[in-house]
């Protein structure tokens, strides 16, 4: 399995990493094989945190004999320092060594969060204590949907590494303008929810030529994250045998998906029929342009998902999308075109109408 290099972290990375998410939804007997398992297969990086129930003690009880062949990296959704050096001794404990690869702040998602973990007596103050005192190797940073955050911990230098949630479906619109920045500035770049949080993983009993593995849509998409050059490490919450073969075998035989085969994802995740992160329908593939009216569909798609989804305290990241679409979904002509193109069947003209209804009187 290729390594890659996590930022200005120096750590060579399995492109593979294993999410911890779901060990509690199994036994201490089933995360031993599935963890172990991981390591034998060549897996090198476990991601797991301090508030996902019994993950760490799991872990712990797993590997602390084999401590010498992973990076473990945790997390604290703690703001104040106070609390970090609490729960840091906690998950030295449960994870049953005295080092942490990488100790994250979870899910500084809002301003507020943001600025209290950089306030004196915050949880980076406790961090950098904690990295001085060598309890922690490098300090990391989680981040959901709130993009003027994302800049603003990339931009401060504080941080060796961030994690985002990007998939197919780039629900938290990371791909164009937060990875590349991330990658700039040289920080380690951590994907959660490659799967969109196991929303991915069906129809199991299709394939598409060339990709491999018992399940194209989730080997089409862990290819398809993985491909992405500025990203370093994939961790999908794994729970069973069955699904570290599977995805080590992705991550062992890794290719780029081609053109054919990209657009063969695209159908089979349209065909899955459901609503996404945050009521998302729209595959955001772009088939459907160019409009015969000029209207940006994936946009307003994207505006009206934001609006519908996120808090309402990131609300002004809906407002900012679609005060650029410069052509509104009332102009559409209900031609229909559109909808001969989409891969997921959408009623776009119906969706449209729900868009502008959300945003009247803006």
């Amino acid at each position: 399995m290729d390594k890659r290099h996590l930022g200005k972290t120096g750590l060579e990375v399995t492109m593979l990493g294993y999410g911890g998410i779901k060990l509690p939804n199994i036994s201490e007997q089933e995360a031993a094989e599935c963890l172990n398992l991981a390591l034998d297969l060549g897996v090198n990086f476990i991601d797991t945190a301090r508030n996902y129930r019994d993950s760490e003690e799991k872990i712990g009880k797993a590997l602390h004999k084999r401590r010498d062949e992973f990076y473990i990296a945790t997390k604290t959704s703690a703001r104040d320092a106070r609390t970090v050096e609490e729960q840091l001794g906690i998950s030295l404990r449960n994870l049953q060594t005295d080092y942490i690869d990488i100790y994250q702040l979870h899910t500084v998602s809002n301003a507020d969060t943001w600025e209290a973990v950089r306030a004196p007596g915050g949880a980076y103050e406790a961090a950098l204590k904690a990295r001085e005192e060598g309890k922690i190797g490098h300090i990391g940073v989680t981040i959901h949907r709130d993009k003027q955050v994302m800049k603003e911990t990339i931009a401060s230098g504080l941080f060796e590494t961030i994690m985002v949630c990007y998939n197919p479906m780039d629900a938290e619109d990371v791909a164009g303008e937060i990875l590349p920045l991330a990658k700039e500035a040289n920080m380690g770049v951590i994907i959660m929810k490659p799967l969109s949080g196991g929303q991915l993983t069906q129809p199991k009993n299709s394939r598409i030529a060339g990709l491999g593995g018992p399940d194209a849509v989730i080997a089409g998409t862990l290819r398809s994250v993985m491909q992405n050059p500025h990203v370093d490490v994939v961790i999908p919450g794994m729970q069973a045998v069955a699904e570290v073969e599977e995805n080590v075998a992705v991550a062992e035989n890794f290719a780029p998906l081609s053109g054919q085969e990209h657009e063969e994802l695209l159908r089979l995740i349209g065909q899955l029929s459901t609503e996404f992160r945050y009521g998302q329908v729209c595959l955001r593939c772009g088939y459907c342009q160019p409009c015969t009216v000029g209207i940006d569909i994936p946009a307003v798609f994207k505006a009206a998902d934001m609006k519908r989804g996120y808090d309402e305290k990131l609300h002004y990241l809906a407002s900012e999308v679609w005060e650029s679409v410069e052509v509104k979904p009332e102009a559409c002509v209900e031609c229909e075109k559109c909808m001969e193109k989409c891969p997921a069947g959408i009623n776009i003209p119906e969706q449209l109408k729900q868009a502008a209804a959300l945003f009247a009187g803006l």
